[in-house]
């Protein structure tokens, strides 16, 4: 057994198994404080959500209570393990939320791969929560069940292996394109991949200004194209009236690689075919589908970015995730809709910006960090990401209507 994997099972098993515990957060020390706590006292809140709901947000954790929810059907890069084995992720997505927005979360592995019985799970429990994040569940499933579930539930549905990496790539996108003097408007890209991160990364950039016909997008069998007849309903968004079938056709003269797929799948002759100053987003986790090292030495103006944390630009969900729905419950917001996801994603791209603080260089030992082609993302630790992206987040949900109180003051511009 390797160092490392004994570490990672050391680290979850001790000093106490998992990664997550409850702490309460009122005195309960004396017979007055059980009275409050629960009976007589707790009789009060409950009489008075009976008659105004919206007060749970104000006697009870709702307002800052996540669910992390999973069938396990895509565990990471493993696959469908099972709901039980999605725990220790799920714990870990409840760990992030924590740690970086202080945000309270529960982990619910759901036993069932059948998209009704899911739904109507998740339902029936989400009055509980102030928001659900939902994880881990494979395509395409995971699109029919997110649409039902924002359709029928009163409070943020968001399923961040779609949506999360889609904002985070949208905003490093943004910013290599500006480092390459292109518009988005007339930049042309290549997905290798059609699952739910590939297509909910497609639609967002389509949101930002992509045009739909400069994006090619292949799956296991090529090209989508309008003459293919094998498409379900989520590739048909993407299917172009193209002749180009294969990834070589497809990368000729193409501006963006965006690879959600598998590792080593874009050689350094299929990288030579793109237009100057390539950008590759070379996003297969653990190893991506072309190392930094290989691209660079075949095309030396490549601007790179990988899910890796030991190279530049790690495309890392913790850039948006936590805040997103730290905006999103500040102001009670009954959905997270595209203009707060593109509003996260310019969030993130402007903060890379900005000067980097001396803290973050000493973290990753470092003198500096400018906005160039090696830093077209923050790093997940820069603490400026909270204010910025949830701020961001909640005034774009005042300004479409979808919150239910007002903008606090902290993020006031």
């Amino acid at each position: 057994m390797s160092d490392f994997k004994q570490e990672a099972l050391r680290y979850h098993a001790e000093p106490r198994p998992g990664k997550l515990s409850i702490e309460i957060s009122t005195p309960a020390e004396t017979q007055r404080d059980l009275s409050l706590a629960y009976s007589p006292g707790v009789a009060e809140p409950v009489r008075a959500i009976a008659e105004n709901p919206e007060l749970a947000y104000t006697y009870t954790m709702k307002g800052n209570l996540v669910g992390v929810i999973s069938n396990g059907t895509a565990i990471l890069g493993l696959g469908d393990l099972g709901p039980l084995a999605s725990k220790p992720v799920m714990e870990g997505k409840a760990l992030l939320f924590k740690r970086f927005a202080n945000i309270d979360s529960i982990d619910i592995e759901v036993n069932t791969t059948d998209v009704d019985d899911f739904v109507k799970t998740v339902e029936n429990i989400a009055d509980t929560f102030g928001g659900i994040n939902l994880e881990d569940i494979k395509a395409p499933e995971c699109f029919e069940i997110e649409r039902r579930l924002i359709e029928s539930c009163n409070i943020p549905v968001f399923h961040d292996d779609q949506h999360g990496t889609a904002i985070v790539t949208v905003a490093g996108m943004l910013n290599a394109l500006e480092i390459k003097g292109k518009a988005i408007e007339d930049a042309r890209m290549v997905c290798l991949g059609a699952g739910a991160a590939a297509i909910s990364c497609s639609r967002l950039l389509k949101s930002a200004g992509m045009k739909p016909e400069n994006i090619l997008m292949l799956d296991r069998s090529g090209v989508i194209h309008s003459g293919r007849t094998d498409l379900n309903e989520y590739k048909k968004e993407f299917a172009v009236d193209t002749d180009r079938r294969t990834l070589a056709d497809a990368l000729d003269g193409a501006d963006i690689f965006l690879g959600l797929s598998g590792p080593d799948l874009l050689s350094p002759e299929l990288l030579a075919k793109m237009a100057p100053q390539p950008i590759v987003f070379a996003c297969s986790n653990p190893d991506p589908e072309i190392k930094p090292e290989v691209a660079k030495a075949a095309r030396p103006d490549v601007i790179m970015a990988t899910g890796r944390s030991d190279y530049p630009n790690q495309v890392n969900n913790v850039l948006g995730f936590p805040f997103i729905f730290r905006g999103a419950l500040d102001v009670r917001a009954s959905a997270i809709n595209e203009e707060m996801k593109l509003a996260a994603a310019h969030a993130i791209r402007d903060l890379a910006k900005m000067p980097v603080p001396e803290e973050i260089l000493a973290a990753y030992g470092v003198d500096k960090m400018d906005f160039g082609p090696e830093y077209i993302i923050p790093k997940p630790i820069d603490a400026r990401l909270l204010n910025a992206v949830a701020g961001a987040v909640a005034r774009a949900a005042v300004d479409t209507g979808v919150a239910r109180v007002a903008l606090p003051e902290q993020y006031k511009v």
